[in-house]
């Protein structure tokens, strides 16, 4: 028999519009699911736990982050990306065990639930081999804290060097011979297929997607593979487009055009694929998002510390494209905070243009983080609201904080003000994972203090790798200036201040 729990007395953002009255609700939750919102003492169940004093929110979709960045916060500042990325996938690589990758995972998740996000989209880079062990020790970390998770594999069929403009020429010839040996793994295709049978969206918390890197690195060949491989298995889509300015000029010298239209081109924008960053947009690129049903998906804080830009997010969305949020890597962010990245993403809005009307509110990128990332991964109408039948991904918020106090606009306070401190019940597929700021599965405490010990271990390792980014890094400085001079099309949203 299925058990049911009331959520009793909480104040709450209701339904799709999240409508706010300040009239205590009951929410009954019968296993995953919402059954039903009545006001406050009308409802029974099995279980009632007591939100009386409490702000009730849908959990955020985290669309976009990267586990193996986690044991790097805070070691990088102040690089643009074609420079930056190179220090998280490094000619020396740092190689972990299970229980040091299961660790690492469990930052981002620990981070995640107590900050908001009760989904996430964790797009892995597994360099040239597949370890099995770690791979389980990822999907494990994640079944243990009680995320929803989202996982693929970064897939592509190119060297990373090849990814660049001008590398044949500006690459020392010995260097570059070494770097076009550093392949990715072959058989990632093979193992998202057979991961994604065992570990579907559509049955599985915690399951495997499809990621396709970016465009620049894979053939076409490839990408039309991977958009096979999700039609024929109904799964998820994630793969990195025009993130930056030098991306424009790399699509315009690789296929003469930028890679939006390429894509279009080629047949792979479709609905539940999220296009992560989508900064340098033209309104032709635009239209195509439209017309296939293709994300945007806003990174503002991670496009921000890289320099990359600022996303057109109104034009997308009057133009009716689908935009959702995600935070992006913890070595270039330093947080996987979602309700940082909503606050972000509507004041980053207010300093594009002089028309304040046409600036994101406060609703709107809770909206993206919610509804639309749900979309996004084809979970709409099942994720991101607070309404009978949708699942039960919830979190419960103190109003007895400075964040809502006083008690204004909880949509506003929310998204400009909270940023997780005053978290104190989240549950997941109906199930409570944090009770009275406490994780009810994990023991917190002792697995960060696990964390530490490891990582006075592992961040010796991690300067030697970083340093083996040295001879690279001259030269991609030069690659990166050199595009810098590069023209890209006229009618190109602006992304960046001159």
């Amino acid at each position: 028999m299925t058990k049911s729990v009331v959520l009793r007395g909480a104040l709450a953002l209701l339904g799709e519009e999240f409508r706010f009255d300040r009239k205590p609700v009951d929410v009954r939750i019968e296993g995953a699911k919402i059954a039903a919102v009545g006001p406050a003492d009308s409802l029974g169940g099995d279980e009632v736990v007591d939100l009386s004093g409490k702000l009730l929110a849908p959990g955020l979709i985290n669309g976009h982050f990267h586990s193996h960045e986690h044991f790097q916060r805070g070691r990088i500042e102040n690089l643009p990306l074609e420079l930056w990325m190179h220090y998280v996938r490094t000619p020396i690589p740092v190689v972990l065990n299970p229980r040091q990758t299961y660790l690492r995972t469990l930052i981002g998740a620990i981070e995640s639930l107590r900050t908001g996000a009760t989904t996430v989209v964790d797009d892995i880079a597994l360099g040239g081999a597949v370890n099995r062990e770690n791979l389980e020790a990822v999907y494990q970390a994640y079944e243990d804290a009680g995320l929803r998770a989202m996982v693929g594999f970064a897939m592509m069929d190119l060297p990373i060097v090849d990814n660049f403009p001008f590398a044949s020429e500006e690459f020392p010839p010995e260097l570059l011979a070494q770097l076009r040996q550093l392949k990715p793994a072959p058989e990632l295709f093979a193992v998202t297929e057979e991961l994604a049978r065992k570990r579907h969206p559509s049955t599985s918390r915690v399951a495997t997607i499809v990621s396709c890197s970016a465009p620049q690195r894979c053939t076409k060949e490839f990408l039309l593979k991977s958009r096979r491989l999700a039609r024929d298995m109904d799964l998820p889509v994630v793969i990195h487009v025009q993130e930056t300015r030098m991306q424009v000029v790399t699509g315009n010298l690789f296929y003469g055009k930028p890679q939006v239209e390429y894509l279009k081109e080629i047949g792979f924008l479709a609905p539940k694929t999220s296009l992560i960053h989508a900064v340098w947009l033209n309104p032709r690129e635009i239209a195509a998002l439209a017309e296939t049903g293709t994300t945007a998906q806003h990174n503002p804080w991670s496009n921000m510390l890289l320099g990359s830009g600022s996303q057109p997010v109104r034009p997308l969305l009057d133009a009716g494209v689908n935009v959702s949020l995600g935070s992006d890597g913890s070595c270039s962010t330093t947080t996987s905070n979602m309700l940082n990245v909503a606050g972000s993403a509507a004041a980053l809005s207010k300093i594009r243009g002089d028309d304040f009307t046409r600036w994101l509110s406060a609703k709107e990128a809770l909206v993206a983080g919610t509804l639309s990332g749900a979309k996004a991964l084809g979970f709409e109408g099942r994720l991101g609201a607070i309404k009978p039948g949708m699942t039960a991904d919830l979190v419960a918020y103190r109003l007895d904080t400075v964040s809502f106090s006083p008690l204004n606009d909880p949509i506003q306070q929310l998204v400009y003000a909270e940023r997780g401190a005053g978290i104190d019940t989240v549950l997941v597929d109906g199930a409570v994972v944090l009770r009275g700021g406490r994780f009810t599965r994990i023991d917190e405490s002792k697995i960060l203090s696990e964390i530490a010990h490891e990582y006075e271990r592992l961040g010796p390792e991690f300067d030697r790798a970083e340093a083996s980014v040295g001879p690279m890094r001259t030269v991609m400085e030069r690659i990166y200036k050199r595009a810098l001079a590069m023209p890209i099309p006229s009618d190109t949203h602006p992304a960046r201040f001159a």
